[in-house]
């Protein structure tokens, strides 16, 4: 979860630990539109109009009813809004954590201020490899000046996440975006590419090392993430967990449509407005056949905490 630590992620976890009802976390898509096009990337347009942000601000008011802690904003690229700033200065209002997931392109030092005055509490920036060429055009190369922006103007902490998996000749690029991040002062992160339906792409014995040797430098949320789930997974193995996407995590798309996650889109695909406890009670109960080689990382992370709990007993419909 981009721009949150481990003490905050605790103290947040235990606000809804004792109820079922409420969720941790939700993906808010402010606009399918983005001003790149990488390779890999199902979860963009070109065409689309930004969400109305009184739109946006109503289902920022549905997620505080529903007790929801952290909403990151999400896309498309959300930084092309040009309502994104006042979409977080609502979500800080009702006292839910804000964070951004951004490709960084569009950063400016205005932007930055106007993120810095809204309250964001946390960016991540996608960064797949050195330099840029067909595949993704995220790299080190292209988004130096943007970094040094964020270096020296972000009052809000700045997350960079790598991708395993897109490509051989990308793997050990992680370990300098790695190096590059912690050089700034920003965290890093890595995830794996996954398919279409959000479960492993198979990764390579070098991908493999390269992905061991960043979690056994990274933060103690990912390593732990690490062990439970991906460790598994880059093996070949299942995960035996219980998903609770559609409860702790949700996932609304430009549309305002409920679903458990980017990559199931559709499940449960209920209006934001009209989803209820009720809604959240029947997915927390309700087992999900794509959780065994799921990689969709902020599910893991909603869904650890009630890891204890027995198992589900609703099959997904």
């Amino acid at each position: 979860m981009p721009g949150v630590t481990l003490g905050d992620s605790v103290k947040l976890a235990a606000r809804v630990l004792a109820d079922k009802g409420r969720p941790l976390l939700a993906h808010l898509v402010i606009t399918r539109y983005c001003n790149l096009e990488c390779a890999y990337c199902s979860e963009y347009d070109k065409v689309s109009k930004p969400v109305p942000v009184a739109e946006l601000t109503a289902r920022v008011d549905a997620l505080a009813a529903l007790g929801a802690q952290i909403v990151t904003l999400t896309g498309g690229e959300p930084l092309s809004h040009p309502g994104h700033d006042e979409v977080v200065r609502r979500i800080r209002a009702h006292g839910m954590v804000a964070t951004t997931i951004t490709n960084g392109f569009l950063l400016t030092a205005a932007k930055i201020a106007g993120m810095n005055a809204a309250g964001l509490q946390g960016l991540q920036i996608s960064i797949d490899g050195v330099k840029p060429d067909a595949i993704s055009k995220k790299t080190l190369k292209s988004l130096a000046g943007k970094l040094r922006l964020l270096e020296k103007h972000a009052q809000f902490p700045v997350n960079i996440n790598s991708v395993l998996g897109i490509s051989e000749e990308r793997t050990r690029d992680a370990l300098e975006v790695a190096r590059s991040a912690k050089a700034m002062g920003f965290s890093h992160t890595v995830g794996v590419l996954h398919d279409g339906e959000g479960t492993l792409a198979p990764l390579s014995a070098s991908q493999r090392a390269v992905y061991a040797s960043l979690m056994a430098a990274g933060s103690v949320t990912h390593l732990i993430n690490y062990l439970m789930f991906q460790k598994n997974l880059m093996a070949g193995k299942p995960n035996g967990w219980h998903c609770r996407a559609g409860a702790r995590y949700l996932y609304i798309c430009e549309d305002g449509l409920v679903h458990y996650c980017s990559q199931q889109r559709g499940h449960p695909g209920v209006p934001l407005a009209d989803y209820g406890r009720a809604d959240i009670l029947r997915e927390f109960d309700t087992a999900k056949a794509c959780a065994p080689f799921c990689t969709v990382s902020c599910v893991h992370q909603a869904s650890i905490l009630d890891a204890w709990r027995g198992r589900q007993r609703l099959a997904a419909a």
